[in-house]
């Protein structure tokens, strides 16, 4: 383990402030950049990027971490920072007659460094080796740093002693927890709101099926956690999630990559800071993985150092969010005024000029080879074109500035004594040499400031600025420069539909392609198929499955599909549901034409024979058949006919009524005068005596019987209709993509009372004539009706199994032919014989001749 050269070992607490009482072992951390001034203010930045790590050999003092790689970037807000103090400074209406200072330490981009930087800054400059301290704190407020895990360092390091720390660009949302950090303040917004907009700007887009890639620290872990927990209630699916630091090995960067080149999501989400991102993209650009729509934190999103054409090949296109930029009136020519002749002695300085003109400044020595080049320092800055120069994208660098205001502002509050509340404050407050950092900590807290540039500064309970973002987009300008275009916009303060905003200007996506790049584990699924989830993979991969029969979905990826209502079936794509097939027997499909058909041919042929009957009404034949009879056995044939058509048709209340009601009545009119007609034969025969003329029963005697019987039928059907009546009925049971219109019976007792009474009667005539077969054969009417009996009883009998059986219409259908069938037995059985006799043989039409068979037994006899 390495040996750390510090041990902090109490603090204790002098009039009211909590100030250090510490030790320190080895080499005492010194400020890069520092002035005196009446209050001093810290500032803690990455200046370097890297550390040179030495084991300690634990027989001498360990030496000071030696930083290299100078940042061009942080060294401008460390600039930044000095700007605004000296703009301060020359003001006369903020802090008058009163000097602000600075002491400015490099932390390396090393939680290591930031930890001796801020013992030093608590501790000030008059520790030394091996010795105990006490005193106030050197500094009354920090402003640092630039990454999450060493400003967590220097926060936690700061906490006990209430000295506030405002932070330029750490956004990880665990510093927002003031138990832990109660004195932390920063000027960007927490990534609590950044990692939300960034899953809003990926669901926006339709990417469901992302990678994710963050640093392997405290801001990106924490702010990768909130995206994924975010994406996910979103909708949005990680394919992989992979970590990385700036000390990983090349091999374990390799392999991160490897997963992205393998991966098949097209939307890189790169959660990543400045350090683990050169590292990043160093092995992405040597294994040429390109054509991925990188979506960037606000950490990198922005960096101009970036922009070269090597990078911009990989990283064209990207989108991402970012504070928004602003302009700085001054900073430009303080920036270009800055040289080793500020301060010679400084080798800050002189490392920065060296990088800048890529030359020695030491014309005493010697060149080491052909190419290197002197330069004495009256070099211009404004020849140079580099990060440190580039003004025109100051987002973080507003951010410094905006700290060092926001501090003078609450050392303003505190000297004038102002308290949260407006009342005045204790009598040291006004005292600059009194001032403690508690204080300033407490009016940082309540400050509520206006910048020139109207821009509004304050702080809420949690020490973070209100949430706001420009979504900007990689885009190359005509000159084929990579710029940063505006986008859109995310206003954490609005109502959750209004914070995220498109702006009307076209996107370049990866590649400089101006077509949006699909990035999804399955494609969609169309309006009439749902997603079935695959076993084993994330909600995202998915199949599309034909919603079932009955079933629709109209939107895309739906979950679920949607039952149509009762009365409403899936079209044919599953996507809408339609009213469903009415069916019912109508009079203009085949079945009913053919069935109207035969109704009417019976109806004409019945009309017809009673046209021949009543022609020929005064013929033996005619007249021995009981003219009466016959005609109300026609008529009643008739009605049978017609009752049919009443089947026929969609169902209404009164047709419901109506056919069932007049197949009954008919039918058992028609039963009444076959009856009659039958025991009028078998009297006939019974009680002739030979050598006289046929006798005729009682004429009143037959309409009675035809009239009760007839009346008894009417009674039930009476019975039936008022109790409960046939109602028509939508049949959704039976077919489920179509409504079956049909009758109800209401009561099934009141129907097979009808159907049973009409058997009986048809029994009854069965049986008579079945009794009266052997009588006379020249005129045996007995045997006809006893044929005509036998076909109506079977297809009645038959009728009954096939009702039960048959499908929707065809129930209909099917009593229908019942009827006609029953009824052409009937009509043919009964009047063919008679009507042949009449047309075809006139000469048996005599009354000897009816009469012969029976005349000649009498005389036998």
């Amino acid at each position: 383990m390495l040996v750390f050269g510090f041990l902090l070992l109490c603090s204790i607490k002098t009039k009211g402030e909590t100030k250090p009482n510490c030790r320190m072992i080895g080499e005492p951390e010194y400020p890069l950049l520092s002035k005196d001034g009446d209050i001093i203010i810290g500032g803690a930045f990455s200046i370097h990027s890297k550390i040179n790590l030495e084991m300690p050999s634990f027989t001498e003092k360990p030496h000071r971490l030696l930083c290299t790689s100078l940042n061009l970037r942080e060294f401008r807000f460390a600039q930044t920072m000095i700007f605004a103090i000296e703009e301060i400074n020359s003001k006369m209406s903020l802090l008058p007659n009163i000097s602000i200072g600075y002491q400015i330490f490099d932390s390396c981009g090393s939680t290591l460094a930031s930890m001796r930087s801020s013992m030093a800054l608590i501790n000030g400059q008059e520790l030394i080796a091996e010795h105990i301290c006490f005193g106030k704190t050197a500094v009354k407020a920090i402003i640092g740093e630039s990454e999450s895990s060493s400003t967590i360092v220097l926060s936690r390091a700061t906490g006990p002693f209430r000295i506030p720390v405002i932070s330029h660009f750490a956004t990880c949302a665990c510093l927002s927890n003031r138990k832990q950090f109660p004195s932390f303040f920063r000027t960007i917004p927490s990534d609590f709101y950044q990692s939300r907009a960034l899953a809003q700007l990926v669901k926006h887009f339709g990417w469901t099926w992302v990678g994710a890639v963050r640093s392997d620290n405290d801001y990106g872990n924490n702010g990768m956690a909130t995206f994924v927990e975010v994406a996910g209630r979103e909708g949005v699916c990680i394919e992989y999630s992979e970590a990385i630091s700036r000390t990983n090995s090349k091999e374990k960067i390799a392999k991160v990559v490897e997963v992205i080149k393998k991966g098949t999501a097209k939307v890189l989400v790169a959660f990543l800071a400045q350090g683990e991102m050169d590292v990043l993209l160093e092995e992405i650009i040597r294994q040429n993985v390109t054509r991925l729509q990188w979506v960037g934190s606000e950490s990198w999103i922005t960096a101009r150092y970036l922009t070269t054409k090597m990078v911009s090949n990989v990283l064209g296109g990207a989108v991402g969010f970012t504070i928004s930029k602003s302009k700085i009136p001054g900073l430009k020519e303080f920036l270009l005024k800055v040289n080793p002749s500020q301060n010679p002695s400084n080798a800050l300085l002189r490392e920065f000029w060296e990088m800048a003109f890529g030359c020695r400044l030491s014309p005493t020595t010697s060149p080491k080879t052909e190419n290197e080049k002197f330069c004495d320092g009256s070099e211009n800055l404004s020849n140079v074109s580099n990060v440190f120069t580039d003004v025109s994208e100051l987002r973080i660098s507003n951010n410094v500035y905006k700290a060092v205001y926001a501090i003078a502002y609450a050392l303003h509050n505190t000297l004038a004594c102002k308290t949260s509340n407006g009342a005045p404050g204790n009598l040291t407050c006004g005292n600059k040499d009194l001032i403690v950092s508690s204080q300033v900590m407490n009016s940082l807290q309540n400050v509520n400031f206006t910048l020139a540039s109207g821009e509004t500064i304050y702080f809420d309970q949690n020490g973070d600025p209100m949430a706001r973002y420009e979504l900007v987009n990689w885009q190359k300008n005509g000159a084929g420069e990579t710029t940063f275009v505006t986008v859109g916009h995310y206003d954490a303060s609005l109502p959750s539909e209004q914070q995220f905003v498109m702006n009307s200007i076209n996107i370049i996506w990866a590649g400089d392609s101006h077509t949006k790049p699909s990035s999804v584990c399955s494609e969609s699924c169309q309006p009439g198929f749902r997603q079935a989830v695959i076993k084993g993979r994330p909600v995202c991969c998915f199949e599309c499955l034909r919603c079932p029969s009955g079933e629709i979905s109209n939107t895309i990826d739906s979950a679920e599909c949607i039952k149509c209502p009762l009365e409403y079936w899936s079209n044919e794509n599953h996507s809408m549901c339609v009213l469903k097939r009415v069916e019912f027997l109508s009079f203009e499909e085949n079945m009913g034409i053919l069935l109207t058909a035969f109704s009417l041919t019976g109806v004409s042929l019945t009309i017809t024979v009673a046209l021949m009957f009543y022609h020929f009404r005064d013929t033996p034949l005619v007249k021995a058949s009981n003219t009466e009879l016959s005609f109300l056995l026609l008529f009643s044939l008739s009605l049978c006919f017609l009752c049919s058509l009443t089947f026929i048709g969609q169902p209404t209340e009164w047709s419901c009524m109506l056919r069932h009601t007049a197949f009954g009545i008919t039918f058992a009119l028609c039963m009444s005068c076959v009856l009659a007609r039958t025991i009028a034969v078998v009297m006939a025969f019974k009680a002739s005596v030979p050598g006289t003329s046929v006798p005729q029963c009682s004429l009143p005697l037959q309409r009675i019987s035809v009239f009760c019987c007839t009346l008894f039928q009417v009674t039930i059907c009476t019975l039936w209709l008022t109790l409960d009546p046939p109602m028509p009925y939508k049949n959704i049971a039976h077919s489920l993509d179509t409504i079956i219109l049909e009758c109800d019976l209401g009561s099934a007792i009141g129907f097979w009372a009808v159907l049973g009474y009409i058997g009986l009667l048809s029994v009854l005539c069965f049986i008579l004539a079945f009794l009266a077969r052997k009588l006379p054969d020249n005129f045996n009417e007995a045997k006809f009706i006893t044929f005509s009996m036998l076909i109506f009883c079977a297809v009645w009998i038959t009728f009954i199994p096939a009702y039960v059986s048959s499908p929707g219409k065809f129930t209909v259908a099917v009593e229908i032919f019942a009827i006609l069938a029953s009824s052409f037995g009937l009509l043919f059985c009964i009047f063919t014989p008679k009507c042949y006799i009449i047309i075809l043989k006139p000469e048996q039409n005599t009354r000897k001749h009816i009469m012969g068979k029976t005349h000649s037994k009498s005389q036998k006899t």
